[in-house]
C-alpha cells in the first residue's frame, strides 16, 4: 500500500482522475496589481505556463517583471476539467499549480522569463518543492510556440549542466511543446501575496545562476 506522501507523488491516469466539471470556476476578471483583465485576447503578446511549486510566490515573481501584461494562477497538465484547489491538492487530478504569464515580447525577452523561472525554484526535486510535497508542486514549463520550446529546451539543458556541476541532481522539469488547457484557480488565489503581503511563499532557488542566453 502506498503511503500518503507516495500517493500524492504519482500522476493518476486519465481513467483514475477525478471527473471535474463542465463549467469553469467563477473568475473576477481583474488583476489586483495591474487593474487589467486576467483573461483576454492580449493581441501581440505571448503566453507561457510555469510551475514552480506553490503558485502564490511564483506569480509575484513574474508580475514584477517589466513587460509582463498580466499573470494568473491556475491548474494545468492533468486530466480533470475545471478542478478546484482542494481537488488538485488531493493528487487525483494530475494537474500542477502553474502561473500563466502573458508578456509583450517587444519589452520582455523570453530568455529573461526563463531565467526567472530557473533561478526562482529548484527544478531537480521531482514531485515536490521544498516542504511542499505532491504532484501539484512539480516543476513544469508549458510553451505556446515552437520558438519558445526551442529556447526552453536549450536553456533547460544548459542549466542542467550548471546544476550538475554544482552537485545537484538532474533537472526533472516537465517541458511541454504545446501548452495544455489552463484552468483559472479560485479568486482567493489570484495575486494572493498582493492581497496578503505576509502570506506563505515557498519560493526558493538553488543559488545557481542561469545566464540570460545560456546555451542559446
Amino acid at each position: 500500500m502506498l503511503g500518503i506522501g507516495a500517493w500524492k507523488q504519482r500522476l493518476p491516469g486519465a481513467q483514475d482522475a477525478l471527473p471535474g466539471r463542465d463549467t469553469p470556476l467563477p473568475l473576477h476578471n481583474v488583476h489586483a496589481v495591474f487593474g487589467g483583465p486576467l483573461d483576454a485576447a492580449f493581441d501581440g503578446c505571448e503566453r507561457v505556463q510555469l510551475g514552480m511549486g506553490c503558485f502564490w510566490g511564483a506569480e509575484r515573481a513574474f508580475w514584477s517583471l517589466p513587460g509582463v501584461v498580466t499573470t494568473a494562477v491556475g491548474y494545468a497538465g492533468g486530466s480533470t476539467p475545471n478542478p478546484t484547489y482542494r481537488e488538485v491538492c488531493s493528487g487525483q487530478t494530475g494537474h500542477a499549480e502553474v502561473v500563466l504569464v502573458v508578456f509583450d515580447p517587444a519589452r520582455l525577452a523570453f530568455e529573461t522569463v526563463l531565467q526567472t523561472f530557473w533561478e526562482g525554484h529548484d527544478p531537480t526535486q521531482g514531485m515536490r518543492q521544498g516542504n511542499d510535497v505532491g504532484s501539484q508542486y512539480r516543476s513544469a514549463l508549458y510553451c505556446s510556440t515552437p520558438a519558445q520550446y526551442a529556447l526552453a529546451t536549450r536553456s533547460r539543458d544548459g542549466y542542467d549542466a550548471r546544476l550538475k556541476a554544482a552537485g545537484f541532481a538532474p533537472v526533472t522539469t516537465e517541458l511541454g511543446a504545446e501548452a495544455p488547457a489552463f484552468y483559472y484557480a479560485e479568486d482567493e488565489h489570484q495575486q494572493y501575496l498582493h492581497k496578503h503581503p505576509g502570506g506563505y511563499c515557498g519560493l526558493g532557488g538553488t543559488g545557481v545562476a542561469c545566464q540570460v542566453g545560456l546555451a542559446l
